[in-house]
């Protein structure tokens, strides 16, 4: 059963690396070079994919933290870190992308912006998210504070969403005109983008449980070490005969 489960995992991976492989090509080969921007528009297919599964991420995050709330069962606390992991590391590659591009194409690296603000607050939640998390001794405990903060964090999700769309920007585009290569490159990107966000969830998810199974199981020997009864020194024991016999 093992080895079965790693020769899948094995072959989604493979699945992933010939995805992004085929992607980068069309990348280069396929898809032409915007007139405006230049080859810096590129990095928009890798850049818009990255946010989408940021919030991915998030809502896994959130998912999960709403149903331990609701059963009270570890596996969601495992869940929901690996979830909130992920966000964070797929938003720390939004953030890198976005500011490449608009330090080539516009000049600044940042602008306090909202949509930008909005998506910085979202990496320092889930980064603040990692960081109390191992702070918290206690599994119950912990597993509860970071269901509700899971919960909480994603408010900003919609934030993010709503300062794209409906607040002015005069740096971060609402949209991209796109033609027709351009298009298809972009839903093609979303293909290895999303493959890799998930198969890193699971992932996370499977080493959180194997981490604490471990912790389990040296909590198990610990406890038993300290319970089972010392066995009597045999020379003690010998010479507490010999003094009863000779008595």
């Amino acid at each position: 059963m093992l080895s079965e489960s790693r020769t899948m995992t094995r072959i989604y991976w493979l699945i992933v690396g010939i995805a992004f492989a085929v992607t980068i090509t069309m990348l280069f080969v396929y898809t032409p070079v915007e007139e405006t921007m230049g080859p810096i528009q590129k990095i928009f297919y890798l850049h818009l994919p990255s946010a989408i599964c940021t919030f991915l991420a998030c809502t896994v995050a959130f998912v999960a933290g709403l149903g331990y709330l609701w059963q009270r069962k570890i596996a969601w606390d495992d869940l929901s870190a690996a979830g909130a992991k992920i966000a964070a590391i797929m938003c720390t590659f939004v953030l890198a992308t976005g500011m490449i591009w608009g330090r080539i194409a516009w000049g600044a690296w940042w602008t306090w912006t909202p949509r930008l603000t909005f998506s910085l607050m979202l990496w320092l939640l889930y980064v603040v998210y990692l960081i109390i998390r191992p702070c918290i001794e206690s599994r119950d405990r912990r597993a509860m504070v970071c269901a509700v903060y899971a919960i909480t964090a994603f408010l900003n999700v919609p934030l993010v969403y709503v300062s794209v769309r409906l607040i002015p920007d005069y740096i971060h585009p609402k949209s991209v005109d796109l033609i027709g290569p351009m298009k298809v490159t972009l839903a093609a990107w979303f293909v290895p983008v999303t493959l890799l966000t998930l198969g890193l969830i699971v992932a996370e998810r499977n080493r959180n449980r194997r981490q604490r199974q471990r912790q389990l199981e040296r909590s198990s020997e610990t406890a038993w070490s300290v319970a089972r009864p010392k066995s009597p020194d045999v020379g003690a024991v010998d010479s507490c005969n010999q003094q009863a016999g000779e008595l």
